[in-house]
């Protein structure tokens, strides 16, 4: 299979990438390599996939519609995994523009190129931060999501609505999958793990929002990239069952599907950070705060639709997974 990969160079873009080589498909990776964080390691990655025969990497912005139009017109691929978007909670309250440019006009790029060129199926990243407001645990495909408290989840939300559109006029297989809280080797400098880690290796305290009265889905990265895998593999399709006068908003009359990818077991901060600090044998110095603006305190993934789609459901076990991570992070930093 022909795959077009975006932000190959993204902390879940390079793992995916790698499953999809290993595996003997044919992977064009297409990233900008902006500086919202250390482009070093971006390019770190990509070394690591510009070493596979199958993979090819061009350099181009989704935002560009010219580009995305002539990318996909000259290669033809028979899916898309769109994971590139500009990233973060936190970010969006600073440079809103950034997400309007990547996550609105970079999707609708997307969505036209695929169109076109009658791409098979269009997977695409959402997000857990599309549950907003909600209170009801577990999240699920099933519940509204209207109630958005962040740019970056409603430019995620929008993603979805815009799919449904085009997988309701153009007969487009869409499929969004909805990341809760994704962790591992090579992940982002700006999300907790890493921010943790390194503070506590260098003395510093560690920043404990909302005073450590917080859970989260975490997700290891293994268990994202074989969600991911198999939704590629079964191309979204209409239900069977929809019923128009009762609209669920995780599927449709049309082939458009939306699942969550978490790990249905969600972790109370503290315990979080205890595990880090067991694996790294340091104990963190914590600065406790009040909870940041667009932020949520709890989030747990219903990961049932998932496992009756594809036959799966994440399973890594927290003190597994960050231990991998730390045992990463040592051997990066040399540290």
């Amino acid at each position: 299979m022909k795959i077009l990969l975006t932000g190959a160079a993204g902390f879940i873009g390079m793992h995916t990438a790698l499953r999809l080589l290993d595996r003997n498909d044919q992977v064009v990776g297409i990233d900008n390599l902006n500086d919202y964080y250390d482009v070093g390691l971006k390019q770190a990655r990509l070394r690591r996939l510009n070493a596979y025969s199958n993979f090819r990497f061009l350099e181009c912005d989704v935002a560009d519609a010219v580009a995305m139009a002539k990318l996909f017109s000259d290669e033809g691929f028979d899916a898309v995994v769109h994971l590139a978007a500009q990233a973060g909670v936190r970010y969006s309250l600073v440079n809103p523009q950034a997400y309007i440019q990547s996550n609105l006009v970079g999707f609708g790029n997307i969505l036209e190129s695929c169109r076109h060129t009658k791409v098979g199926h269009l997977v695409y990243a959402s997000s857990s931060s599309v549950y907003g407001g909600n209170a009801k645990l577990p999240f699920s495909e099933h519940d509204n999501i209207d109630h958005p408290v962040s740019l970056y989840a409603a430019t995620k939300k929008s993603n979805e609505l815009m799919a449904h559109t085009y997988s309701h006029l153009f007969e487009l297989p869409t499929t969004g999958l909805r990341f809760f809280t994704v962790y591992g080797p090579w992940g982002r400098p700006d999300m907790s793990p890493m921010l943790f880690v390194r503070a506590m290796l260098e003395g510093r305290p560690i920043d404990v929002f909302n005073h450590g009265n917080m859970m989260r889905d975490f997700t290891y990265i293994d268990d994202i990239v074989e969600g991911v895998v198999r939704v590629i593999d079964k191309p979204a399709s209409a239900n069977p069952a929809y019923d128009l006068s009762r609209p669920d908003p995780g599927s449709s009359n049309v082939p458009y599907r939306v699942f969550n990818i978490g790990n249905n077991q969600p972790v109370r901060l503290m315990d979080y950070i205890e595990a880090i600090e067991a694996a790294l044998g340091v104990e963190a110095k914590k600065n406790f705060l009040p909870m940041q603006p667009g932020d949520v305190p709890a989030t747990y993934a219903d990961t049932s639709e998932l496992d009756a789609w594809v036959g799966f459901k994440p399973d890594t076990p927290l003190t597994d997974g960050v231990a991998r991570f730390v045992a990463w992070y040592r051997d990066y930093y040399h540290c």
